[in-house]
This record gives C-alpha cells, sequence and structure tokens, in this order.
C-alpha cells in the first residue's frame, strides 16, 4: 500500500501543479486530471497459449475556462515542460471558443467534503505462468464437458489495476486506486448441421470474489449445448422474458433516455417525464455509487460533486434524471453527481426465480441473445435481433434462432409484469431477469 500512496502523492501534485499554471497563463477557473493503470491480459486457444499483454498507461487531461470560454487538451507525458505545454494548449484554444453560458466548473457547495474508503482497491499478485493455467483449465472444463463442443475461441484472463485522480481549482482535489480482475470463455459446440456459440465470463473488484475457472468454463459449454438444435419460428406476437443479462440493455435504454444530453437535445422518448408514471407501481430503480467493492463506486464524480444513493424510479415514477453540471445548467436544474454516468444501478426483484417466471409467462419466448442497437432513442421504437428459447406451458422446448423482436420502449416498461431473483452482479447495472408484455417476434 505504501507504493500506491505514494504513486498517488505523485500524481495530487501533478494536478496541482497544472491547476497552478493554467491560473498563471490567466485562466480564471480550471480542472484537471490523471490516471495511472497497469495490467496483464492472457488468453489461451485450444490449449495453447496466444497472447500475453503486459499494459502500463499513463495520461493527463486538463479544461481551462476564460469566462464561460473552455478549452481542452491532453498528453500521455508526465515531464514538467509537457504539464507546461498542454496547459498552454487548452489555454489557446479557449481564447478563441465561443462562449457557452452553460460551461465552467460545478458549483463550489456540491464538491465531495469527505472521501469513504469504499474497498476498491484488490491488487492480484497473480505471475503469467498461473495467469496461463487459470486460462486452460477454464477451457479445459468446457471443452471435456462433452464430445458435442468441437472448437474454442478461447478463454481470457485480465487483471488490472489504476489510480485516478481529480482536481480542479476550487480547492477540490481527490484520488483513489481501483482493481479490476476477469475471466472468460468462449466455445463453439456442433451437432448435426447446427453450429453454435455461447461464452461466459466472471468479473470482480477482488480475485478472491470470482467464480472458479473450472464453474466459468462448464458454464459457457452448458450455453452453447443448450442452443444446438436451434431454429425459427413463425411470426406471432407473445409475451417475453429477458434474461437477466439481456435485461441489463433494457436499464441502459432507460439510462440513455434519461440522460442529460439527451434531454437538452430533445432527443429522448422520456422527454418531460420527471414524476410521471413509466413502470407498473412495484418498479424501484435506484443507484448506489458508494457501495463498496462496487463495479462503479466512486466518491465523487467526475466533476468532484459528491455521489449519494437515490432513486431513479420509486412505486414506477420517473424520480430523478442523469445530469451533469453542463447539462444541468442547459434544463435549469441541478446537478444529479452524474458526470461520467450512472453507478451502480439496481432494479428490485420480486419473490419468483427464472423457473417460476417461465410458469408465470405460460407460452412465448426467453431472449438470452439480442444483436444489432435497433432503438430510436426520439421515439422509442424497439427492433432488434434475437435468439433464446421457444417456451409453451411454462415449460423450455427449444432453441430459436434468427428471429426479431420489436415493440415500443415506453410500452415495454408500462408492460414490465415481473422481476425475477436471478440477478446479474457482474457490471454496473444489476438486473434479474424481466417479463414483459406480448411484442412482436418476427419469424419464418
Amino acid at each position: 500500500m505504501k507504493d500506491i500512496r505514494d504513486r498517488q502523492a505523485q500524481l495530487q501534485q501533478m494536478v496541482e501543479d497544472m491547476l497552478r499554471e493554467a491560473a498563471d497563463q490567466g485562466a480564471s477557473a480550471a480542472e484537471a486530471g490523471v490516471n495511472f493503470d497497469v495490467g496483464l491480459s492472457v488468453s489461451v486457444r485450444l490449449g495453447e497459449v496466444e497472447t500475453i499483454e503486459h499494459t502500463r498507461d499513463q495520461g493527463m487531461a486538463v479544461s481551462v475556462y476564460f469566462g464561460h470560454r473552455k478549452g481542452s487538451a491532453s498528453t500521455s507525458d508526465f515531464k514538467p515542460e509537457a504539464i507546461r505545454d498542454t496547459v498552454r494548449a487548452a489555454c489557446n484554444i479557449a481564447r478563441f471558443t465561443t462562449e457557452d453560458r452553460c460551461a465552467g466548473l460545478a458549483d463550489a457547495e456540491r464538491m465531495a467534503q469527505t472521501q469513504p474508503d469504499l474497498d476498491l482497491y484488490h491488487p492480484w499478485d497473480i505471475g503469467v505462468e498461473q495467469a496461463i493455467a487459470q486460462g486452460k483449465e477454464c477451457e479445459a472444463a468446457a471443452r471435456d464437458l462433452d464430445p458435442r463442443i468441437t472448437n474454442s475461441e478461447g478463454a481470457t484472463l485480465t487483471s488490472h489495476t489504476g489510480l485516478q485522480v481529480y482536481g480542479n481549482s476550487h480547492g477540490f482535489i481527490g484520488g483513489y486506486p481501483s482493481s479490476s480482475h476477469s475471466l472468460s470463455c468462449s466455445v463453439i459446440g456442433g451437432e448435426g448441421a447446427s453450429m453454435q456459440r455461447d461464452y461466459w465470463y466472471t468479473s470482480a473488484r477482488s480475485p478472491a470474489e470470482l467464480e472458479s475457472a473450472q464453474a466459468v468454463g462448464r458454464r459457457a459449454g452448458e450455453r452453447t449445448l443448450a442452443r444446438l438444435g436451434a431454429r425459427q419460428i413463425k411470426t406471432c406476437e407473445a409475451p417475453v422474458i429477458f434474461q437477466a443479462e439481456m435485461a441489463v440493455s433494457l436499464l441502459r435504454s432507460l439510462t440513455g433516455a434519461i440522460s442529460g444530453s439527451s434531454l437538452y437535445r430533445r432527443s429522448s422518448f422520456l422527454l418531460d417525464q420527471l414524476e410521471q408514471q413509466i413502470f407498473p407501481d412495484f418498479v424501484h430503480i435506484h443507484e448506489n455509487p458508494l457501495l463498496p467493492r462496487g463495479p462503479a463506486s466512486a466518491p465523487f464524480d467526475s466533476e468532484g460533486v459528491a455521489t449519494a444513493p437515490k432513486d431513479l424510479v420509486r412505486d414506477g415514477i420517473l424520480k430523478s434524471y442523469l445530469l451533469s453540471s453542463y447539462s444541468a445548467r442547459k434544463l435549469n436544474l441541478e446537478s444529479t453527481g452524474n458526470a461520467g454516468g450512472v453507478r451502480n444501478l439496481s432494479i428490485d426483484s420480486g419473490s419468483m426465480d427464472l423457473a417460476e417466471l417461465l410458469r408465470q409467462l405460460g407460452t412465448g419466448l426467453l431472449v438470452t441473445e439480442l444483436m444489432g442497437s435497433g432503438l430510436n432513442m426520439v421515439t422509442g421504437d424497439y427492433s432488434r435481433g434475437a435468439a433464446g428459447f421457444w417456451v409453451e406451458n411454462g415449460e423450455i422446448l427449444y432453441p430459436v434462432e434468427e428471429i426479431t423482436i420489436a415493440g415500443n420502449m415506453k410500452q415495454m416498461f408500462a408492460g414490465l409484469q415481473a422481476v425475477a431473483t436471478d440477478v446479474d452482479r457482474r457490471g454496473n447495472m444489476r438486473t434479474g431477469s424481466w417479463l414483459l408484455g406480448p411484442m412482436m417476434i418476427a419469424g419464418s
């Protein structure tokens, strides 16, 4: 830990130097950030090492303000003269830009006063040989599962640690170290004329919280085998379950629609919906940026504004947008502490597991893969390629592929019937599977 504390002190000094240089060059305000990251990535395929990558990245960026004129510049050179040159470049840009009344630092009173330890730093002392061994074990668990696993796209282990520091001329400066580790596997299966691929992965701040290599490989193999023999279905209208990993995309559509940039550009299907009912009244969607070991936890946003837990949707009613200081000023509102995005978003589950959700579905489609990006953010019209399983009487009958599902996102949100307990906790957005009302399913 001493090394990381020393490194953080060095980066903080660099931020202070950039801010002082900006003031010396006449800027009325400035903000600066510095990051330093190191990592290891190892990939194996068919039992042989494919790639070994050691990464070491660094960078610093500064934004200066001359009144309401803004200029930004960045560099990966940490030499003192590079700091001066980078600030000078930002100042030269700012002097010739058009004034924007919304440009400027976040309000001084919104700066984080405390920086709690969120337990984000868990370095993994893993060597290359150990990483290779884990990758091989993971891939072997998938390939040895069944003779129908005929090929592999490989297994990859990654381990990264990083340190970031941000400061501005309000006198705010803060930083923290973090880590992230993952293991993934993708394999191909064949049976007759049918060939399918699928994957699985595990990800965590701490290596102790990763799934085992064997568990990841087995899950990848099982998912691939389950898709063999997939067929098209006839075009129909039926209720749909988005499996947890796919339901995350629906939460992303929500956050995109309530983000400040979409709102002030008036390019959102949820325009002017604050305090309006957009989901059934059982729905509770909330953000917790202070979640210990959370994949997106942070004590302050990318402008230094203090983060805090909050409800986005309560009782089905939209309670908050996602605003930076800039987008808030464009909308004549206040920053929500979401410069840089949403952090650790969750939707509360009901009492049913996936098997019970399938029984409630009755006859319809279980979606396990989505393709393309078919959402019109202005109208909410939704159409995406999909694959999954056809369900009748609450039981999975057979895998399906080469289909398209379509609807309107506002109607899909309003038609949410239940959220299962099979929560996917690996990413920034956490949800169980969603059961939605009827959607159009285009097939043969």
